[in-house]
């Protein structure tokens, strides 16, 4: 595999893509990297979180594209039929400015903020792709992608693929567990996920000594 960062003993310039191309059926409908969260929407808790880790970001969305413009370049899939994630990866690797794209979703309010320090680890010269594992299950939209696979993904959807471990498996993949990290992947796809969330994270600390709360 060629690439202008070949040497993994070096820094590794990354770019992100943050997912917001979905259609949020169990969320109504509503564009979820504006829905919000703890009164912010849940696109500037994942920026907060993912702009320190990178040099370059980009938002993959497919509607409310001007209000995601005024955050970060954006850019959208090669058709209008919500094709997944997938489709956003491929859109970020033919757009990313660097060889590495990380890829995350837009509704991930609790991602680590080591999370490309421990990617940047994972890698060998063989490497092609870094997944995110959560001590359970494989996530497979939290991804660090070389620009090498655009071909391999191009010729993927072409054939309709759509489900990413499968495409995945095709590949030199490394998986790397944040299971120390219960909350990074949490999932928000409900109202009632994200209502339950937002009051653990809202909840008041209770100093056990004093009986009030900090």
């Amino acid at each position: 595999m060629t690439s202008k960062s070949d040497s993994h003993s070096d820094p590794v310039a990354v770019s992100a893509v943050i997912l917001a191309g979905g259609r949020a059926t169990r969320m109504g409908g509503e564009d979820k990297g504006w829905v919000a969260l703890a009164g912010r929407p849940l696109i500037d808790h994942v920026l907060a979180r993912l702009r320190p880790q990178v040099d370059e970001v980009l938002i993959n969305a497919n509607r409310n594209q001007a209000r995601y413009q005024a955050l970060a370049p954006v850019i959208s899939d090669d058709n209008n039929d919500y094709l997944g994630p997938l489709a956003g990866m491929h859109a970020g690797l033919a757009a990313a400015r660097h060889d590495w794209v990380l890829f995350v979703p837009c509704d991930g309010p609790a991602l680590p903020t080591d999370l490309m320090s421990h990617f940047r680890a994972a890698l060998t010269p063989d490497t092609e792709l870094v997944v995110a594992h959560d001590g359970d299950w494989l996530q497979p939209v939290v991804a660090l992608l070389h620009t090498s696979l655009l071909p391999s993904l191009t010729a993927a959807l072409a054939e309709g693929e759509r489900k990413i471990d499968i495409w995945f498996a095709r590949h030199h993949m490394a998986v790397v567990s944040f299971a120390d990290q219960p909350d990074a992947f949490i999932n928000l796809n409900s109202p009632a996920e994200l209502a339950a969330y937002e009051a653990r994270l809202l909840a008041p600390a209770i100093d056990p000594q004093q009986g009030v709360t900090s």
